[in-house]
């Protein structure tokens, strides 16, 4: 059973992201996981008056917590009646980020999946700080789901790869499952720099050519050297419905894309963007 975290401030946001995962996984046996922190405004406990203030404040939060998980429950439960699923709520006193750590580790969470902070002004915030910081902390997959998004099934997933990526990461089967769940063709691109691939980046390709052999694939050149422009391209001239990345620490992807380009990237895709960590991230 795939086990699943759904983190939610009860926006709307949080709630269209819930409803992705559901209907991603509907032919899938799924525990779902819906998760809600809250940490009450900072107080001094100087005094007796200011500590019962303070505790009465946190009962206060956790009840309206409550209230409202149960509502969200509700709504999820009234519009999808899949007997494959179950839900556990857990709201806890904590930090969203170390309580996402922490229940990856004790729960044996396979992937999570997070809506992201609304607009601000002309442009879309797509990631927002608190998916950013899961990104880059938690040690399993997280697909961000753009504020707004309408679910639609991920036909075409486009896969940018250096071709430096570990063929061991197990996570790798989490993109097969996915395209075999959906029928879906993976597009594999590679922005060309002009140098050949080397040996060991050939011997990835090879690689990845076998593993997704049993699925739709195909291999893309681009020769925009900038990764935001070569997908931002091809997604223009493809109809794409998932962008998937492999976030390694040392690579290309680190510098490239884990700095200012997921920012830009962030802006510019309209589609959910599912993230895997590397092996090393997973051993840290």
């Amino acid at each position: 059973m795939r086990r699943i975290l759904l983190p939610t401030d009860f926006s709307d946001n949080a709630l269209n992201a819930i409803r992705y995962a559901i209907q991603l996984f509907k032919n899938s046996s799924c525990e779902f996981y819906l998760l809600h922190t809250y940490t009450p405004a900072a107080y001094n406990v100087g005094s007796m008056a200011d500590s019962y203030s303070a505790l009465e404040l946190q009962r206060v939060t956790k009840e309206n917590a409550e209230r409202e998980m149960d509502e969200v429950e509700k709504t999820i439960r009234s519009e999808f009646k899949n007997k494959n699923h179950h839900f556990i709520k857990v709201i806890t006193f904590n930090l969203l980020v170390l309580e996402i750590q922490d229940m990856v580790e004790k729960k044996g969470i396979d992937l999570i999946v997070m809506g992201t902070q609304g607009a601000t002004g002309a442009q879309e915030i797509f990631l927002g700080t608190h998916t950013m910081y899961t990104i880059k902390k938690a040690k399993c997959p997280v697909i961000a789901v753009p504020s707004g998004f309408g679910y639609e099934p991920p036909k075409e997933i486009l896969f940018p790869t250096d071709y430096r990526l570990s063929t061991s990461n197990p996570y790798l089967s989490l993109i097969r499952e996915i395209c075999d769940l959906q029928l879906a063709r993976l597009n594999i691109l590679n922005a060309y720099y002009g140098d050949p691939l080397d040996n060991e980046q050939k011997q990835t390709k090879a690689y990845l050519d076998a593993y997704f052999k049993d699925n739709a694939h195909l291999f893309h050149i681009t020769e925009d050297t900038d990764v935001v422009g070569a997908i931002e391209k091809f997604q223009t001239t493809h109809k794409i419905n998932l962008l998937i990345m492999i976030h390694n620490r040392h690579n290309f992807f680190e510098n490239m894309i884990f700095k200012p380009v997921v920012n830009e990237i962030a802006y510019h895709t309209r589609i959910p963007f599912l993230v895997i960590p590397s092996e090393e991230r997973m051993m840290h």
